[in-house]
């Protein structure tokens, strides 16, 4: 697992429309974007960002389809958590769709849920957290 860099750019806009150009280059150079690979191939990603501007929130963990139910998420999730951990934060928080399988998955690594919220035509989002 390592730190993204900028020549990643173009394989994870590929697969992640939910950013902009110019945001994942921001957080790339804040090294806020994780890569985990297999043989030298990008096989999934996580990036995150600051709530509050102190509190280190996962926006994003994508696992190529191939390559799900392999514990590749979680092996990038318990990198992240204990880099977060080594720049000395006690808590990181992330949010899923209340529909989807992941709250499950983060239930799972130790995430409660702390709240939520619906935003106009999109399903409840839970807010998850966890302790470090």
């Amino acid at each position: 697992m390592r730190k993204a860099v900028i020549d990643d750019i173009k394989i994870l806009l590929e697969n992640d429309k939910l950013i902009s150009k110019e945001e994942l280059r921001n957080l790339i150079n804040l090294s806020r974007v994780y890569i985990i690979e297999e043989d030298k191939e990008l096989i999934g990603w996580l990036r995150y960002n600051l709530f509050w501007d102190s509190i280190p929130f996962m926006n994003m963990l994508y696992i190529l389809e191939a390559y799900r139910k392999k514990g590749y998420g979680r092996k990038l999730v318990l990198y992240w958590e204990e880099n977060m951990k080594k720049l000395g934060h006690k808590l990181v928080m992330t949010s899923t769709v209340s529909r989807e399988y992941s709250q499950h998955f983060y239930n799972k690594l130790g995430y409660t849920t702390i709240g939520g919220f619906t935003l106009l035509n999109e399903p409840y989002e839970i807010i998850m957290e966890k302790v470090l």
